[in-house]
C-alpha cells in the first residue's frame, strides 16, 4: 500500500479558504480556573461544539463535498459514522444542495441520529451483533454506493478530510497570536484521525514547537498504539466507552500518515476523567460537551503529561448529547 501523500501547507490554507464561507469561527476560550487546577501558566479552550452540526466535523464534510465532480454531486453521496460526521455531512449537503445517505450503527445515540436526518440526510441503520460496528456500516456503505452509483465518502481515511479539519488548528493559530500566545502543549481528541491529522499538521507547519497529544479512550487507542510501534495496528475488540465517537478500532491510512509527519504522541484518558471533564467544562466554562468532546479535556485534567508553566491548548471537539446522557454522565462524575 502507497503511503498517502501529506497536504502541505497550501492545501491546508486552499481548503479553509472555502470552509470558512460555510462555517462559523469558534471562540477560543481562556480558563484562569484551569491552568490553577493543572498548573499550566494558560489555558485555553478552542470549543468546536460551537460549530455549525455540534462538532468540527463540518470542516471536513463541507471541504470534501466540494470536491466532488458534477455528476457525482448530483447523484450524492454515502458514508458510515456514529453521529458527528453524520451530522456534518449532512448540514455540508443541505448546504450545497448534494443528497448524502448515512449509515448509522442500530446503537448510535438517538439525538445524533434524529440531528442528521433533521439536516434533510437519508438515515440507514446497521446491527453489527457481535461484531465491530464500524466495520458492519463500512461494508454496508460500500454496498448502498456500488448498488446506487453514490460517491463512497469515507468519515475519516482521506486526505480532503484531513486538509478540511485543518480549519480548526489554523483558526486556533489565528486566535493565539491575537491574544499573543504560543501553544507548548495541544491535547486534540482521535477517534479515527482526520481531525488531529489536520490540526497537528497546521501547527507543525505553523508552530513546530507546540507539542501536539492525542488523546484517546482507554482500549480504542488505536492512533496512540499504531505510532508507538511505527505502523498502523488495530486494536482489539474490547468493551465499549462513553466516548461513542472515539470508538474506531484502527487509525485512517491518511491520518496516520500527516500524524506521523507532524511528530503527533499518543495518550489514553478513561471515561471517569472524561465524565469529570464534562462536568468541569459545565461549571466552569458554561459548555456542554459529550464525552468525545470532553476527552482532550479529560486528559488535561488527569494528569498523564506535566504541563506545568505551559501555555496549554485544548480543542473541545463536539457537544452532540441529549439532555439525559449529559445529566447522568455528570452525576456519575
Amino acid at each position: 500500500m502507497m503511503t498517502p501523500t501529506v497536504p502541505d501547507l497550501a492545501h491546508l490554507k486552499r481548503a479553509y479558504t472555502v470552509t470558512s464561507r460555510a462555517t462559523q469561527i469558534t471562540p477560543l476560550l481562556e480558563s484562569a480556573a484551569l491552568a490553577r487546577a493543572t498548573g499550566a501558566a494558560r489555558v485555553f479552550v478552542k470549543p468546536e461544539s460551537l460549530q455549525w452540526a455540534g462538532s468540527f466535523k463540518v470542516r471536513g464534510a463541507y471541504w470534501r463535498l466540494k470536491q466532488l465532480s458534477p455528476e457525482e454531486a448530483k447523484r450524492g453521496g454515502v458514508a458510515y459514522s456514529s453521529g458527528n460526521f453524520a451530522q456534518g455531512l449532512a448540514a455540508a449537503g443541505e448546504a450545497l444542495g448534494i443528497p448524502v445517505t448515512i449509515v448509522m450503527p442500530i446503537d448510535a445515540p438517538a439525538a445524533k441520529r434524529d440531528a442528521t436526518a433533521g439536516y434533510g440526510a437519508r438515515v440507514v441503520l446497521s446491527d453489527h451483533g457481535t461484531r465491530a460496528r464500524e466495520e458492519v456500516a463500512s461494508e454496508r456503505a460500500r454496498q448502498i454506493a456500488a448498488d446506487e452509483g453514490f460517491a463512497l465518502l469515507h468519515p475519516f481515511d482521506d486526505i480532503e478530510i484531513v486538509a478540511g479539519q485543518a480549519g480548526a488548528g489554523l483558526e486556533a493559530l489565528d486566535q493565539l497570536a491575537a491574544k499573543d500566545a504560543k501553544a507548548d502543549l495541544l491535547f486534540c481528541a482521535v477517534g479515527g484521525g482526520g481531525l488531529i491529522g489536520g490540526v497537528s499538521l497546521a501547527f507543525h507547519y505553523l508552530s513546530p514547537q507546540t507539542r501536539v497529544i492525542g488523546v484517546e479512550p482507554e482500549g480504542f487507542n488505536g492512533m496512540g498504539t499504531s505510532l508507538a510501534h511505527g505502523a498502523i495496528e488495530t486494536m482489539p475488540l474490547g468493551p465499549a466507552s462513553i466516548c461513542d465517537g472515539l470508538m474506531a478500532r484502527r487509525p485512517g491510512v491518511a491520518p496516520f500518515a500527516a500524524v506521523k509527519a507532524a511528530g503527533v504522541e499518543g495518550l489514553a484518558v478513561s471515561d471517569a476523567a472524561v465524565r469529570r471533564a464534562m462536568k468541569i467544562a459545565f461549571e466552569r466554562m458554561k459548555l456542554v460537551l459529550e464525552p468525545s468532546g470532553a476527552a482532550s479535556l479529560g486528559a488535561l485534567l488527569e494528569g498523564g503529561v506535566d504541563v506545568s508553566g505551559k501555555t496549554v491548548l485544548v480543542v473541545a471537539t463536539g457537544g452532540n448529547v441529549s439532555l439525559a446522557d449529559f445529566m447522568k454522565h455528570v452525576a456519575d462524575a
